[in-house]
């Protein structure tokens, strides 16, 4: 296991106690913890980054005040509320942890995380700008295909980029008289849940495949293209580039229009539309209605036309 270096380029350990093995106290730490791999590679880089912050000012025994200085430091240097609020939950657990064992005692307890505000930090397409995403496309070629299919399932039916490239072809079902996609969710262990496929969505997914040729009903669903990944899954930074790349080439050029940016307009086309609250819930498969609910106030703002009563009433 790799060492969790100071920033004197010493080995170190956030308890100075002779006898106290860090490595593997570091590695019992992350069995108990039972995360996946991403969040284990997020909670390493936030440990290490702590001791680095601990090791440069020489502190071995760390305490209340000085946890609440490494969280300021990291709003100082600008970090993202949501980011600083991850790595402060990181060592929060790795103390919780220490004194879970009697190993030391939990200094952080209390201590809160940056302030995130409800709501979304990307923002959705409009009716018109989703349509005109959808018709920039030219599906001439086996990729132009791939890409259209892959918008036009993420539009409808609000799946995020890890669902997208997780599913296979096997997972395209019928439930009831519909065709369904099953799909392995966020923290998932199986695909246990399903969205259903349109007419249309269908039909643009139906057209890839038969374009793609010959396949094993396991094989991804969307496949890459070429010499370096043919045939093969695509990654969810891959799914993300091509779904960013349709955005601006349908002149949806803006930072706060991404991949996510088709979740969004999912639930907010739904909401629109006559979908209720429930229902845009059990589409994005939210575990919680509160966050389901922030698409709900920001569509009422939206309709509040307070503005426009108080400009009238003013008549010049």
């Amino acid at each position: 296991m790799e060492a969790l270096v100071m920033t004197n380029g010493t080995t170190g350990a956030v308890m100075a106690r002779p006898g106290l093995d860090l490595e593997a106290l570091y590695t019992r730490f992350i069995d108990f913890i039972q995360v996946r791999q991403r969040s284990l590679e997020t909670y390493k880089k936030a440990l290490k980054q702590f001791f680095n912050y601990l090791g440069a000012r020489g502190i071995t025994e760390p305490t209340r005040l000085d946890i609440i200085a490494y969280n300021e430091q990291m709003k100082a240097e600008g970090k993202k509320p949501t980011t600083a609020r991850l790595y402060l939950t990181a060592v929060k657990l790795f103390f919780q942890w220490l004194d879970q064992e009697g190993i030391y005692k939990n200094v952080t307890a209390k201590i809160k995380g940056a302030k995130i505000e409800a709501g979304f930090k990307k923002d959705y397409l409009t009716t018109a700008q989703a349509k005109a995403l959808l018709q920039s496309f030219t599906r001439d070629t086996l990729e132009q295909k791939r890409d259209y299919a892959i918008i036009r399932l993420s539009i409808t039916t609000g799946l995020r980029t890890v669902e997208i490239a997780r599913a296979n072809v096997e997972d395209l079902r019928a439930v009831g008289d519909e065709m369904a996609l099953y799909i392995q969710g966020k923290g998932k262990d199986e695909k246990a849940d399903f969205v259903k496929i349109p007419a249309k969505v269908y039909e643009a997914i139906r057209d890839y495949l038969a374009a793609r040729g010959a396949y094993d009903m396991k094989a991804p669903l969307f496949a890459g293209i070429g010499n370096r990944n043919a045939g093969g899954r695509l990654s969810t930074r891959c799914i993300s580039g091509i779904e960013k790349g349709a955005l601006v080439g349908a002149g949806l050029n803006s930072s706060r229009l991404t991949a996510h940016s088709l979740r969004h307009t999912a639930a907010t086309l739904n909401l629109l539309n006559g979908g209720t609250l429930e229902e845009t819930k059990q589409l994005l498969r939210h575990s919680n209605i509160n966050t389901t609910l922030i698409y709900a106030h920001a569509l009422e703002r939206a309709n509040n036309k307070s503005e426009a009563r108080i400009e009238a009433a003013l008549g010049i």
